[in-house]
C-alpha cells in the first residue's frame, strides 16, 4: 500500500506506496477470539484473508476480530503501518464496510489490492487524514458513483517493495473519494472499468482488502468488511 514516506518526501515527484508485505506466509487462524499482532504477517482469520505490515511494530497493534472485523491502533507519530481484511484473490466485487475510523495525521481508509502481469498496486480511498493522495499523482479523470465523485489518478514506483520483491517498478492506480466516509458500499468493478477507460489496465488479481494505513501519525480504527 502506498507509503506516505514517499508521497510526502517527494513534493515534485510522486513515489509513494505502502511498503507492502510479500504474502508468502499464509497461516490458518482459529475463528474464535481475538488475534492480536504486531509482527508483519498475512494469513486467514475466520474466513477472511488478512494482511498486516509495520516498519515500527512497537508503535502499533493490529487485532483480528470475528468474521470481517479488525482493528488497528497506532501512536507515537512514527512508522508506517497498514492492516486489514478481505479476500485472496481479489475480484470485481461489491464490498460493504462500516466502523469507526479516527486518524490524527496522515492515514488512509481504502480498498487496497495488487495485480500481477502487469504488476499494479491499487487504492479506492474512502477516507483519509491530512494528505489527499490524488494531489501528488497524475490525474486521469473522475467517476461519479456510490454517492460521490472519485478522482482517478496514476503514479509510478521505482525500485519499491511489492508482492513480487523488494525492488520493483510498477504503477499505482487511485480512485480518491471527495466526500469522505467511514461506512458504505464500494462497487470495485465500476472503478476497474473507469480505470480501463483511462488506459489503466489491471492484471490477474492477488489479494484485496479493506485497509487502514497510518504514516508518522496516530489514530485508531475498528472496521468490518463483507460482501
Amino acid at each position: 500500500m502506498v507509503s506516505f514516506t514517499y508521497l510526502l518526501a517527494a513534493v515534485s515527484a510522486v513515489t509513494g506506496a505502502i511498503a507492502a508485505p510479500n504474502p508468502t506466509k499464509v497461516e490458518a487462524e482459529p475463528p474464535t477470539g481475538l488475534q492480536k499482532r504486531t509482527d508483519p504477517t498475512t494469513g486467514v482469520n475466520d474466513g477472511y484473508y488478512f494482511s498486516f505490515w509495520s516498519d515500527t511494530p512497537s508503535a502499533v497493534t493490529y487485532t483480528n476480530g470475528r468474521g470481517g472485523q479488525f482493528s488497528m491502533n497506532w501512536n507515537g507519530n512514527r512508522g508506517n503501518h497498514v492492516g486489514g481484511k478481505g479476500w485472496n484473490p481479489g475480484a470485481a466485487r461489491t464490498i460493504k464496510y462500516s466502523g469507526d475510523y479516527r486518524p490524527n495525521g496522515n492515514s488512509y481508509l481504502a480498498i487496497y489490492g495488487w495485480t500481477r502481469n502487469p504488476l499494479v498496486e491499487y487504492y479506492i480511498v474512502e477516507n483519509f487524514g491530512t494528505y489527499n493522495p490524488s494531489s501528488g499523482a497524475q490525474k486521469k479523470g473522475e467517476i461519479n458513483i456510490d454517492g460521490s465523485i472519485y478522482d482517478i489518478a496514476v503514479s509510478t514506483r521505482n525500485c519499491a517493495p511489492s508482492i513480487e520483491g523488494n525492488c520493483k517498478t510498477f504503477q499505482q492506480y487511485w480512485s480518491v473519494r471527495r466526500n469522505k466516509r467511514s461506512s458504505g458500499s464500494v462497487n470495485t468493478g465500476a472503478h476497474f472499468n473507469a480505470w480501463a477507460q483511462a488506459g489503466l489496465r489491471l492484471g490477474s488479481h492477488d489479494y484485496q482488502i479493506l485497509a487502514v494505513e497510518g504514516y508518522q501519525s496516530s489514530g485508531s480504527a475498528t472496521m468490518t468488511v463483507s460482501q
